[in-house]
């Protein structure tokens, strides 16, 4: 353990040198910062998986169409009809399914247009905004019967989201060329596309779109403790109905979990990549405050003999280089954590302005202290040769330097 007077020391020559202990903890921190704000963000994202992953989608199995290539497609010539919910139901373990409709429609406020996406569920069997595990924000969500209405996203309720204006319950909105009645708004989701659709019942979608008879998605609430068992069942009886033999089908059945589980898998990927850069950052750094270190060493070589001739151990000329270097890389770590917070911040800000308010940064305790430590101990074995080297200086030699 290092002395009261080593440490006195140590911080007179780190004042000395503060230009050079400046770029040390500079270059340190920059690490720590990049590592705080993914990790941070990442933390965000595991919360908002595990929230779902946590909510009534549990118990949810999404069937979709494939395209040509063997990949789940919503734009895919392949169709999902009644019979295939009629079979999908016929499974073992299945509660209810349901089929939604889905296509891109035009939508005006005076003479302004956009166009947007409109979902179409049966109200009877709500499993889509049972998934998002949203509400009503303002008025009500959609009742079976709910002919000429509408229920729109969020973003409809705030000025310049959508329209300039904003809409309220009771509006009216004109939706290719009809003039539908809001009855409600969702609660905010947290990202722009979903904030932005806007829904109808089933037999609301069917008078619009009478050329249509075919879902793009079916939704089946299923059995939880037995899932992997529901959804072979699902297949097998889809394959029998559409006619196609095993690992040919024209569709996907995926469980909520499994899609959450392939996404956080994906996280995982990403994010580790990230940080595998920041600490390429912070090795550099390391040799960067090596470096330091061993020009300190030899700048100072005379002043460790002259502490070693009045009985300085080698022992506590150890203690004084490797408190410095670790004192630096503490520094650069409470730094680095109060920028990449700073940052994070920010962008969390931003991205909430934006509309995507699910990617927010999580900022755990555990996360500072433990970024703290790492840089500390980085400091520290980056500095551990130069302190044995000066240790292990010759007292002798030293003097006689010049």
């Amino acid at each position: 353990m290092i002395s009261k007077e080593g440490v006195k020391y140590s911080f007179k020559k780190l004042r000395k040198n503060k230009g050079r202990s400046f770029l040390t903890i500079f270059s340190i921190l920059v690490g720590i910062a990049t590592i705080f704000i993914f990790i941070s963000f990442g933390l965000g994202l595991y919360g908002y998986i595990d929230e779902l992953a946590s909510s009534s989608s549990a118990d949810k199995v999404l069937i979709m169409a494939k395209s040509a290539g063997g990949v789940a497609d919503l734009s895919s010539s392949v169709v999902l009809n009644q019979s295939d919910i009629d079979s999908v139901s016929k499974a073992p373990g299945v509660y209810d399914a349901t089929g939604l409709y889905f296509s891109a429609v035009e939508i005006k406020q005076n003479n302004d247009l956009k166009f947007v996406f409109l979902i179409s569920y049966d109200p009877k069997k709500d499993m889509v905004l049972d998934s998002f595990n949203v509400g009503a924000e303002e008025g009500r969500i959609l009742n079976s019967g709910d002919n000429d209405k509408i229920l729109l996203g969020y973003n409809y309720l705030v000025p310049d989201k959508i329209f300039p204006k904003a809409f309220r319950v009771n509006d009216k909105i004109e939706v290719n060329g009809e003039n539908l009645r809001i009855i409600g708004f969702l609660e905010e989701i947290g990202n722009p596309q979903d904030d932005s659709q806007i829904y109808v019942t089933n037999k609301q979608y069917e008078d619009m779109f009478p050329e249509k008879d075919s879902y793009i998605e079916i939704f089946a609430r299923v059995d939880t403790e037995n899932i992997n068992k529901v959804v072979e069942d699902i297949e097998r009886n889809l394959r029998k109905s559409r006619d196609v033999e095993k690992g040919k089908e024209d569709f996907t059945v995926q469980s909520f979990n499994e899609m959450i589980e392939q996404f956080s898998g994906a996280l995982n990927i990403v994010i580790g990549f990230v940080i595998l850069i920041a600490l390429i950052s912070v090795l550099v750094s390391t040799i960067n405050t090596a470096n330091t270190m061993i020009t300190s060493v030899l700048e100072r070589y005379k002043e460790i003999g002259i502490l070693k001739a009045v009985g300085a151990k080698n022992r506590e000329i150890f203690d004084i280089f490797l408190f410095e270097s670790s004192f630096l890389g503490i520094i650069a770590g409470i730094l680095g954590c109060i920028l990449g917070w700073g940052i994070s911040s920010i962008g969390g800000l931003i991205l909430n302005n934006l509309g995507w308010s699910f990617l927010q940064p999580n900022f755990s305790i555990y996360l500072f202290v433990g970024l703290i430590a790492f840089a500390g101990i980085t400091g520290a074995i980056s500095g551990a040769l130069p302190a044995r080297r000066a240790a292990k200086t010759n007292t002798v030699d030293a003097l006689r330097s010049e």
